[in-house]
């Protein structure tokens, strides 16, 4: 029976060499002459070492773990098209896209091998592969802007189409859409989806087609098996197998050779850092962050969003140059805006339920410093925003400091666009570490973040 090894959003998994070593390990230990090992975008990026190889890590565990099939997230643009190019170029698996177009409206890294489609033949079954990735991905990566994104899901129908044609038994979509794969499931003739974008694990089935998706940063590795009648799945966690060593001593090598382990500063506790704390609401690195972020620039307000935070380990008690920059692992610049009291509290607005694929409908969006937020979970909308102690005057003008992605990004705080700037500093990380160095790197859980509701007033 024909096995597919999936993988999706690994990022930061090469900061942990070991765990680096057991996702191969593990993939390692399942593969067979029956085997194709798949992964969904956004495995050669973000993270530390990602940031200092531009990407050159994922070269390493491709290789370790004879990958065969890949297609485009959107972290994979984070180092500009011409490297993404170098990565198809040099690395091991063939890069499946349907939807993402270079110069001239061609297919994306055409001339460095990849496919618009493929097949593959194993055990008497012929599968047929697509890969689409996230259309929003140019206004999620700046990187990325000078690339199109084609509807994914017109393409997907005429590529499902074409593989029938081309005698695909079964057809898989390689999908780095997150929240779209049930449109995608609607709208072509697709028999099993492996998904990504979205860090949450999934293992359903909609309309009688399975989704999965593994998550994020190389805990879990999805084993498919697929005969003509029938597709099962089975979930492998990573942490139970061996590391392969080669990967592992590869990866130290490069992370010898960064030189990031400096210590800058001590805390008392350990930060949490973890995705269901950062997305949850007020936290102490979200804090952290923004209050680095306006210490750094002297603006009024500090601004982080929960999906810039990548999350890990906890952070301390000792915090190393290599921790910051693996909270916000990207080559983007701190930015200073200036907006109207209307325009801060429409972005403060946007704190919570924007409408994002590779978020959860749930999640808190906003990490402040310098400004305060009461937010009614039953309304969903803000009913109470102070700077600097005074509620915000429609009419009067402050100062924001936050990334530069978040000045190009439609789909978070768009009340906030690149015609606010008014400055620019230095890399995000950066700032983190001459903050951590010269004042330390700590904060509090105080009440920046007031959620309030009818059932949180019961309880």
């Amino acid at each position: 029976m024909p096995r597919l090894l999936h993988y999706s959003d690994i990022e930061n998994v090469f900061d942990d060499t070991e765990r680096a070593g057991r996702l191969a390990g593990c993939v390692r230990a399942l593969d067979g002459d029956d085997t194709l090992v798949v992964g969904t975008g956004d495995n050669t990026a973000p993270g530390v070492l990602s940031l200092v190889e531009r990407g050159g890590q994922a070269l390493d565990f491709y290789d370790a773990v004879d990958a065969d099939l890949e297609t485009f997230g959107n972290h994979d643009f984070d180092y500009g098209a011409t490297r993404t190019r170098e990565l198809v170029a040099a690395s091991r698996p063939t890069w499946v896209t349907s939807n993402v177009r270079g110069e001239g409206g061609g297919r994306f890294a055409a001339a460095e091998g990849s496919v618009p489609r493929t097949t593959r033949e194993i055990d008497g079954l012929t599968l047929g592969f697509f890969g689409v990735t996230d259309p929003a991905t140019g206004s999620i990566n700046p990187e990325a802007t000078d690339l199109d994104f084609a509807d994914p899901y017109a393409v997907a129908s005429d590529a499902a189409d074409a593989l029938r044609a081309d005698g695909a038994d079964l057809v898989v979509a390689l999908s780095h859409l997150g929240s779209g794969d049930d449109e995608l499931v609607a709208r072509c003739d697709v028999d099993l989806v492996l998904g990504g974008h979205v860090h949450a694990e999934r293992d359903d089935v909609v309309d009688g087609v399975p989704i999965v998706r593994p998550g994020a940063n190389g805990h879990v590795v999805w084993e498919v098996r697929v005969a003509a009648d029938r597709i099962e799945t089975v979930r492998h966690r990573t942490a139970e197998y061996r590391p392969d060593e080669g990967l592992v001593a590869a990866l130290e090598g490069r992370v010898d050779a960064a030189g990031l382990d400096e210590v800058l500063c001590r805390i008392d506790r350990p930060m949490d850092r973890a995705e269901e704390t950062v997305a949850a609401g007020e936290c102490r690195v979200g804090n952290a962050i923004a209050d680095a972020y306006r210490w750094a620039t002297g603006a009024d307000v500090g601004l982080q969003n929960s999906g810039g935070i990548r999350s890990g380990p906890p952070v301390g008690p000792d915090v190393s140059h290599a921790d910051l920059v693996s909270l916000v692992p990207f080559e983007e610049h701190l930015v200073v805006a200036e907006v109207t009291g209307t325009e801060l509290l429409a972005a403060f607005g946007a704190a919570r339920g924007a409408e994002m694929g590779f978020g959860e409908p749930d999640w808190w969006h906003a990490h402040v410093s310098g400004a305060r937020i009461v937010w009614d979970d039953d309304r969903d909308e803000v009913v109470g925003a102070f700077v600097g102690g005074e509620p915000i005057d429609p009419e009067a003008r402050y100062t924001v400091a936050t990334s530069d992605y978040l000045l190009h990004s439609t789909q978070e705080f768009p009340a906030i666009t690149q015609a606010h700037r008014v400055g620019e500093f230095q890399i995000q990380h950066d700032a983190l570490a001459r903050y951590a160095r010269e004042v330390g790197f700590d904060a509090a859980v105080e009440g920046r973040i007031e959620r309030r509701s009818a059932s949180r007033a019961d309880d």
